[in-house]
């Protein structure tokens, strides 16, 4: 039985990897890789000829058999589109599928857009919480950030270009006006690190379109002062007990929502979701 390496590959410049990660790409026996264009640049600047089958979200299931048929004779290297496999990409299914056959798994570290984000903002970095992509629908992504907002750690999240500023502007609106690193393009020709709050990110990005793939680096929640967010099941407890006091309804919001920093629509909302889960 073969070993499954997982490789850290480059997020831009194709000079930041490893000759150790170069010498197992040479001489493993099969590489799985989530983008074969992207991956055969890299392999053919490096003169390196293992042959390479894509291992990608719409063919990932179709592939496992093969990954795994492939491990029973020799070695394999996974690797994604850019930075380390399994993190935002299907290479996380694989792995598990490797492990569970009794595959040794052994990770070959490289570059990350996450760390070399994080680095670069400015922001603490004791303490982190990576959220991955936010939802497409709006109330999806309240949602999450609502789950967020008492979180003391640094923010980091993924964001499509053509997403940018609805998510700049529901970050604004749920979690209050921030620190805010908006790094793109990180080691490739175009790299830039946009740094102030939230509030003037949606007025620089609406006024400059945003262009390829974005890391956003969003300061914590604030401890012990008027910007302290509380989570969501604080905020409908304060809710509950005011109106068992006998406060109505909507005057039990607007207090809550003084009293745990969340803006009263945010608090409105959060109680409808909590009336459609009792119904349901």
């Amino acid at each position: 039985m073969g070993t499954l390496y997982v490789v850290g590959t480059p997020i831009g410049n194709l000079e930041d990897i490893t000759l150790r990660a170069l010498r197992l790409l040479r001489e493993v026996c099969l590489i799985a890789a989530e983008d074969t264009r992207t991956a055969r640049k890299l392999l053919a600047r490096y003169g390196i000829a293992t042959p390479v089958i894509s291992y990608f979200e719409h063919n990932k299931l179709a592939r496992l058999e093969r990954v795994l048929a492939a491990l029973e004779e020799g070695d394999v290297a996974l690797i994604s589109e850019a930075g380390m496999p399994g993190v935002s990409d299907p290479g996380y299914e694989l792995i598990r599928a490797a492990l569970a056959a009794s595959v040794e798994v052994v990770p070959i570290p490289g570059p990350s857009a996450v760390l070399t984000s994080l680095v670069v903002s400015g922001l603490p970095t004791d303490r982190f919480l990576y959220l991955g992509f936010l939802p497409r629908r709006q109330a999806e992504r309240h949602k999450l950030l609502r789950s967020v907002a008492g979180e003391p750690g640094t923010l980091l999240l993924f964001e499509a270009p053509h997403r940018v500023q609805a998510a700049l502007e529901d970050l604004r609106d749920v979690l209050g006006d921030r620190p805010l690193a908006v790094c793109r393009e990180l080691t490739k020709l175009h790299e830039e690190v946009w740094r102030g709050t939230l509030a003037s990110a949606v007025t620089h990005f609406a006024a400059h379109t945003p262009r390829g793939e974005f890391t956003l680096v969003i300061g914590g929640a604030e401890k012990g002062g008027e910007t302290d967010h509380w989570q969501a099941a604080q905020v409908r407890e304060a809710v509950a007990l005011l109106v068992a006091e006998g406060v109505p309804q909507p005057a039990a919001i607007r207090a809550a929502a003084r009293m745990s920093g969340w803006r009263k629509r945010d608090v409105y909302a959060l109680m409808l979701e909590a009336k459609d889960v009792g119904e349901s």
